[in-house]
């Protein structure tokens, strides 16, 4: 399955979050390959638009993969400052899909 998300990066973070991604830890990219996340991109916008893009099986057993992750939790609290999020949890608990309209095949 095709999974199309967006989440809102803080427009003032948008460059230091561009430089984290250019060096995601090697056991944070083992952990995403490891639960299913396969041709995952992230696409930003200049006012913190972010548009996620990834192929897996289940998404929902994908998002629960990480969970079980250690390093998952690391990497979720360095990002949190990076978002826009309500009060309560992290981005990769407020990833909101959307729904596919097309495709091209």
């Amino acid at each position: 399955m095709r999974v199309c998300f967006v989440l809102k990066v803080r427009a003032e973070r948008v460059d230091e979050y561009t430089k984290r991604h250019a060096e995601v830890w090697p056991e944070m990219l083992d952990a995403l390959r490891e639960t299913g996340w396969h041709n995952y991109s992230l696409f930003l916008r200049p006012d913190g638009l972010l548009i996620g893009y990834l192929e897996t099986a289940d998404f929902e057993r994908a998002v629960a993969g990480m969970k079980e992750h250690a390093v998952n939790a690391r990497w979720q609290a360095e990002m949190a400052p990076f978002f826009e999020l309500p009060e309560q949890g992290a981005a990769d608990e407020n990833m909101l899909p959307l729904r596919e309209v097309f495709h091209l095949d």
